[in-house]
C-alpha cells in the first residue's frame, strides 16, 4: 500500500525542494561559522611589533643603549630581506 503518497500534487514537491535547499544552506552556513569562529583559518593574533618590544625593554632598563642599537639594526636588516628569514 502506498498510503496515500501518489496524491502529491505540485506544492508538495515545491515544499519539499525548498526543505532541502534550506536545510543544506543552513548546515554549510554552521560550517562555515564554526570554521570562521575557531581560529582555524591561519590567521595570527595581533602581534606585538619587534621594534616596540625592543624599545620597551630598553626603556625598563633590560638591556642597555649599545645592545639596543644592535638588535635595533638586526630587525631592520630582517626587514629588507624577508625571504632569508623563511629558510
Amino acid at each position: 500500500m502506498m498510503w496515500g503518497m501518489q496524491a502529491w500534487s505540485w506544492w508538495g514537491w515545491l515544499a519539499m525542494s525548498v526543505g532541502m535547499i534550506a536545510f543544506w544552506g543552513l548546515v554549510i552556513w554552521a560550517i562555515v561559522a564554526i570554521f570562521r569562529g575557531s581560529g582555524w583559518s591561519g590567521r595570527h593574533p595581533d602581534r606585538p611589533d619587534p621594534e616596540r618590544i625592543l624599545a620597551e625593554r630598553f626603556a625598563a632598563g633590560e638591556i642597555d643603549e649599545d645592545e639596543y642599537q644592535r638588535r635595533l639594526v638586526t630587525l631592520r636588516a630582517l626587514d629588507q630581506h624577508p625571504r632569508e628569514r623563511q629558510r
